[in-house]
């Protein structure tokens, strides 16, 4: 396996992570200001007094030029929490390289670009029907520890993407960044939950990480399938008609997933196994929409 930062990698990363917009903020205090009220060294704003606020933030200089008192408002410096979901189920160790390790390879740009920043990042490797929980890492001095995080992260058993998401919101006190990286090949209402990510406040960012041979299979004649997850073999017949049919299925999923974005102001970007990461990451600091 390629290790997950390169030198020329870090490179590209060091100039687009200061175009990175992290836009939800989480409350705690942090290296960034933020559009939110709160106790900080950079003013924004004055509002009129009212009985029981804290006297010692009456503006006296204001009060003693308008006669009204009036209190300091400013904008506070707080972190961004940038969630990392994985997809780690088995059908992630498809393609060449795996799935997996183009997903965890994008996983660890944005954390270092998070990172670097001063923020805090989380991953979360979703399998079966519980997720495996990493401690936030905070800043650059967290990196190693997060990418140890990232390599131990394997793909095996089944997974439901939906419930997963669903979980994350919910053990998610305060909103942040999501990025949910997996090739989306979920039976479930993966797109309802990610509204109702959205809908809580989270900025979420879609990495859909497919194969060549999932693009573009090579397949003809009497073939067995088998399911990665579940282990089901199914017997079929490929022709041309059943190569159409799966391609509309696939420009379906696409479709879907791309609507959602536009809709909730996410974004989405698909790429595949052995293609160009660096422009995955350019899209995503972009916010682009596949």
């Amino acid at each position: 396996m390629k290790a997950l930062l390169d030198p020329g990698f870090l490179r590209e990363l060091e100039v687009l992570r200061r175009q990175l917009d992290l836009r939800v903020r989480s409350g705690r205090a942090g290296e960034r200001v933020a559009r939110r009220r709160g106790a900080s060294v950079e003013f924004e704003d004055h509002r009129p007094y009212a009985p029981g606020d804290d006297l010692r933030r009456i503006d006296w200089a204001a009060y003693a030029r308008s006669g009204e008192p009036v209190l300091k408002q400013f904008r506070a410096d707080e972190d961004v929490v940038v969630r990392l979901l994985c997809d780690a189920s088995a059908s992630m160790r498809f393609g060449t390289p795996p799935k997996l390790e183009t997903a965890k390879r994008i996983a660890a740009a944005v954390g270092y670009m998070a990172l670097a920043g001063g923020e805090r990042v989380q991953l979360v490797a979703a399998r079966d029907e519980a997720e495996a929980w990493r401690s936030p890492s905070r800043g650059r001095s967290g990196l190693a520890s997060f990418l140890r995080g990232l390599e131990a992260v394997d793909a095996d058993g089944g997974t439901d993407l939906s419930g997963a998401i669903e979980r994350v919101v919910m053990r998610s006190p305060r909103p942040g960044m999501l990025v949910v990286l997996s090739d989306f090949f979920d039976p479930g209402p993966v797109t309802r939950t990610l509204g109702r990510a959205s809908s809580a406040g989270h900025d979420v960012a879609l990495v859909q990480v497919l194969a060549r041979e999932e693009l573009a299979p090579e397949l003809d004649g009497d073939v067995a399938i088998v399911d990665a997850e579940t282990g089901q073999s199914i017997d079929v017949t490929v022709d041309a008609s059943a190569l159409e049919a799966y391609e509309r299925r696939l420009a379906s999923l696409f479709d879907a997933l791309r609507a959602h974005a536009r809709r909730f102001g996410a974004s989405y970007v698909r790429t595949r196994v052995d293609g160009s990461l660096e422009a995955v990451v350019r899209d995503l600091v972009a916010k682009e929409v596949a």
